[in-house]
């Protein structure tokens, strides 16, 4: 297996996800078999018990694993098939060390930074190396910013295990800034000097040094950069703020011929890829014919990244049906200040995921406009609950019906605390987690949809449908059109077509499996529902 490290420095968030992710997608359409993996330093153990303000969305793996967004862009770019092998953070590493110590593993050593953390470092290497045989590139994302302390562990661990594997079976791409001071109208380079310097002093030395900025490089520029970092100037790649959407990252990392470098570096050989593909797909999500405008009604609007999946997989299913999705951001809190009224201005309503009472009587506003004015619906984990209690409120006259999430002593809890949630001690990791596999109701609306009658998708929850009132809600014309197999859960809910030109709420978060030439069948028929409500 061949190794390419991807580091990053100057700022946070300059996109080296989005840098691995391209690259991989590059390797692949040249024929190769890629694994994409990223080591986070911070010392939560996953991200699930962090706060969307502090980390945006969590992503979740098959096997339930709580990850990195920027796992979701390794799958939706590439036919990575990714696990719990595939993320690291300080927090499992340091929890490794620590219980080793105390199982006597250590056999009584003094444990040290160096060698035993950067060891269990390094074992993750090793494992999804030994794990999947048939990979001939493992692409390495490290969280964080070159210079900052809790990276340094990580860094250090990449050194050692470059010298281990040998010169040609690894290469080191650094991601920084080139910061244009517009008051001077100068674009900066010695941001990245000073990086490249840090990384170093590690021991590290770049092959290639990708620059995020807002204009192109100019060739003095590239000179003096490496010049400085000791890199040939082919090996300086500009990598241009995306235009339009962050599936031209490929595109532009092609135009740069990174992926011919990166081959050349590690002394593959592979034939040119064939991006014809992706380019029709960048095309229709750039220059759609028909336009639609989503109403996400949400408690977390106002962070970009909260609702990423969701937003990718729009666009993806848009770029499907050759449509512009057009995203209206509504706080559900507004909804229930100022009405329904902002609603008027979509052509559908989607609900998705969240925890916590905040904004839940906007959501149910928002669900009971949508079945009322035949306003196509998707409702997404919490948004099926939300659907679901609407209809108990509104339809089958239970007063107050509610979550007991949001009122512990409402007196018909129709989405309730699975069993097994009560009597928990701690959080993290603690919820209905991966993948879980589902019967279709027979000639249902999602059996149509999805053009099977078993389904497999990923969970991410605490509280379930009620199946105390699922009789009742049934008789009232709310149709359960499937159940989880091994569980007996509700996954889906919905309104017969006869009803409803599109209504269908489900418990799983369908957006972790839809890429971009493979878009999720329910995005697909929601986006077709709301462009045939246009008429």
């Amino acid at each position: 297996m061949k190794y390419v490290f991807v580091t990053g420095g100057v700022v946070s968030s300059l996109g080296k996800g989005l840098v691995a992710a391209s690259l991989g997608t590059l390797l692949e359409k040249r024929g190769l078999k890629v694994l994409l993996q990223k080591f986070d330093p911070y010392l939560n153990v996953d991200p699930g018990t962090m706060s969307p303000y502090q980390h945006g969305e969590v992503y979740v793996l098959k096997d339930g694993r709580e990850t990195d967004l920027d796992l979701g862009h390794y799958e939706r770019f590439t036919d990575s098939q990714l696990t719990g092998l595939n993320t690291l953070t300080s927090g499992q590493v340091f929890e490794s060390v620590i219980r080793n110590e105390r199982q006597g593993l250590y056999e009584g050593k003094t444990v040290q930074y160096i060698p035993h953390v950067t060891d269990e470092i390094k074992k993750r290497l090793d494992l999804a190396t030994e794990k999947n045989p048939d990979v001939d590139i493992l692409i390495t994302e490290i969280g964080g910013t070159v210079g900052d302390l809790e990276g340094l562990l990580f860094l250090e661990a990449l050194r050692q295990y470059a010298l281990e594997i040998g010169r040609d079976n690894f290469t080191f791409i650094h991601v920084t800034l080139l910061p244009l001071i517009r008051a001077a109208g100068e674009v900066k380079t010695k941001p990245t000097q000073q990086s490249v310097a840090k990384l170093r002093e590690i021991g590290i030395q770049p092959d290639f040094i990708v620059c995020r900025s807002e204009t192109e490089i100019e060739e003095e520029h590239r000179s003096k950069i490496a010049m400085f970092c000791n890199v040939p100037a082919s090996n300086v790649v500009c990598f241009k703020d995306l235009e339009h959407s962050i599936y031209q990252g490929p595109i532009q990392l092609r135009k740069q011929k990174l992926d011919a470098l990166v081959v050349d570096r590690l002394a593959l050989e592979t034939p040119e890829p064939d991006m014809s593909s992706w380019e029709s797909f960048i095309e229709a999500l750039i220059s759609p014919t028909h336009q639609v405008t989503v109403g996400l009604v949400g408690k977390y609007v106002e962070l970009q990244d909260a609702y990423k999946s969701i937003e990718e997989s729009l666009a993806h299913a848009g770029a499907y049906h050759d449509t512009r999705i057009n995203l209206k951001r509504i706080d559900s809190e507004s909804i229930e200040t100022d009405g329904t009224d902002v609603l008027k201005e979509v052509d559908c309503i989607l609900i998705p995921g969240g925890f916590g009472g905040r904004g839940i009587e906007g959501k149910i506003l928002a669900a009971q406009y949508a079945r009322e004015n035949s306003i196509p619906f998707f409702g997404i984990c919490l948004g099926m609950q939300i659907a679901t209690i609407e209809f108990a409120r509104n339809i089958c006259g239970l007063e107050n019906a509610n979550s007991t999430e949001v009122n512990a002593k409402t007196p018909h809890p129709v989405v309730c605390l699975q069993e097994e949630q009560k009597n928990r001690v701690q959080f993290g990791a603690s919820m209905r987690l991966g993948s879980s596999t589902a019967t279709l109701k027979a000639d249902s609306v999602a059996e149509e949809i999805y053009g099977s009658s078993e389904i497999s998708e990923r969970h991410r929850h605490r509280y379930e449908f009620n199946n105390d009132y699922k009789e009742q809600l049934e008789s009232q014309g709310f149709v359960i059109s499937a159940t989880s197999v091994i569980e007996g859960l509700v996954e889906i809910v919905e309104l017969p077509k006869s009803v409803h030109p599109h209504y269908v709420g489900v418990q799983f978060h369908p957006e972790f499996q839809s890429k971009p030439q493979q878009p999720h069948p329910l995005f697909k028929s929601f986006v077709k529902a709301a462009l045939d409500s246009q008429g």
